[in-house]
């Protein structure tokens, strides 16, 4: 039977994707799972396994095409079998979309909607933009499936208006986002307007912490498996904790809380023009060299623009630490539709009052943003204490 090859939606609000390369060539034999083509999103670049066995055929994208999510792109044939396209006699509808440089060309010469034609059809992401850039967009043509106008569309009709404006508007000063920045703006915007944060800190001593993961990074290094980071010891810690506190491990869904069975940890990682996090599933059950060796993997994966959809999906709780840019404390907005995410300060020789006298301690801050519709104050506080208990004496948590 013949297999369809979609253009998958790899994270919430996806609405597109963008074909970067095919891994095989049409008419080439592909094996289920194997890498077949490469795309990018909003999120990441990431690479996309087949859906089965057979043989690539009816491809009806190319690279540098933006494709709608759920639109048919190829199939996989069986040796005699025909796309189902071609055996009923219909034509397969082209996948390929206009490309930038045509979505520039229709947005400069796009001409007003005639009255009795049908309004316009417009993605909410593509209105939510033209509110934004003040663009009307009923002038633009759409290029997305049966004339769909994309956030590409507006935002090449803005860009060719601007640079078509008249010589006396005065040049702007702004500076174009990238698509990982804007998805960012749009995401922390709506969930800081939305969800109702509050915030829990604690300063907690990390001499033992930092002696635990010198010694266990020395080890780990004498046998291969890498360099282990506070983040790692940190993610285990924090696993490990989110097991007695399940409610800190929920999720906020259509006015319900929804427990999840693993504690997957998104990991806050920096890449250019944005943030992307990287998740470390079922984390609770993984051992801190296992953890450390996964940690090490989609760090090179994210600063490769090679993340694939199973490392940025899933996530129930994330730690963001800016403790290696020398940031003493800050607080995080919560990446929906998670109910929490820890923020974590550098580490830091300060004076702390030990048994009434002053003396100096490294320490820590840690703050945890909380969805009040999930988690209320008492809970939070409650999930902290533990894991300031589990950070002032990681060696009763975990194993070397």
């Amino acid at each position: 039977m013949a297999i369809s090859v979609v253009m998958p939606a790899l994270e919430m609000a996806q609405e597109t994707g963008k074909l970067l390369a095919w891994r095989k060539k049409e008419g080439e034999q592909v094996t289920k799972g194997e890498p077949l083509l490469e795309i990018e999103t909003d999120k990441a670049v990431v690479e996309v396994e087949a859906p089965g066995d057979g043989v690539l055929a009816a491809v009806t994208a190319k690279v540098g095409d933006e494709i709608p999510v759920g639109q048919t792109i190829a199939w996989l044939l069986k040796p005699g079998e025909a796309a189902p396209a071609a055996r009923s006699g219909q034509t397969a509808p082209s996948a390929r979309m206009t490309t930038a440089p045509d979505r520039a060309a229709n947005a400069a010469s796009a001409v007003v909607v005639e009255s009795k034609a049908p309004p316009p059809q417009i993605s909410p992401k593509a209105r939510r933009l033209a509110k934004e850039l003040g663009v009307d967009f009923t002038l633009i043509k759409g290029s997305g499936a049966d004339g769909v106008i994309t956030s590409e569309d507006v935002q090449a009709f803005s860009d060719a208006k601007s640079a078509t404006g008249s010589v006396a508007a005065k040049p702007s000063a702004s500076e174009p986002l990238s698509a990982i920045a804007r998805l960012m703006a749009e995401r922390t915007t709506q969930s800081w307007t939305t969800v109702p944060h509050f915030f829990v800190s604690r300063d907690v001593d990390a001499s033992a912490l930092s002696e635990f993961q010198k010694l266990s990074a020395a080890r780990f290094e004498a046998s291969g498996a890498g360099k282990l980071s506070i983040t790692d010891v940190l993610v285990a810690l924090v696993a490990r904790i989110l097991e007695k506190h399940p409610r800190v491990n929920s999720t906020w869904a259509e006015g319900t809380i929804k427990p999840n069975s693993d504690v997957n940890i998104s990991v806050a990682m920096a890449v250019k023009d944005g943030v992307v996090s990287a998740v470390i599933h079922a984390a609770q059950g993984k051992t801190l060299q296992e953890i450390c060796a996964k940690r090490v993997e989609l760090t090179e994966l994210a600063r490769n623009n090679r993340l694939r959809p199973a490392d940025i999906s899933g996530g129930t709780f994330t730690i963001s630490n800016l403790g290696m840019f020398e940031v003493d404390a800050f607080t995080a907005i919560i990446p929906q539709p998670q109910a929490a995410i820890l923020a974590v300060g550098g580490i830091s020789d300060r004076v702390v009052a030990v048994d009434g006298k002053p003396v100096v301690r490294p320490m820590m801050t840690i703050t945890l943003s909380s969805d009040h519709r999930v988690i209320d104050g008492a809970r939070a506080a409650d999930f902290l204490r533990d894991l300031v208990s589990a950070i002032r004496e990681p060696q009763k948590w975990l194993s070397l």
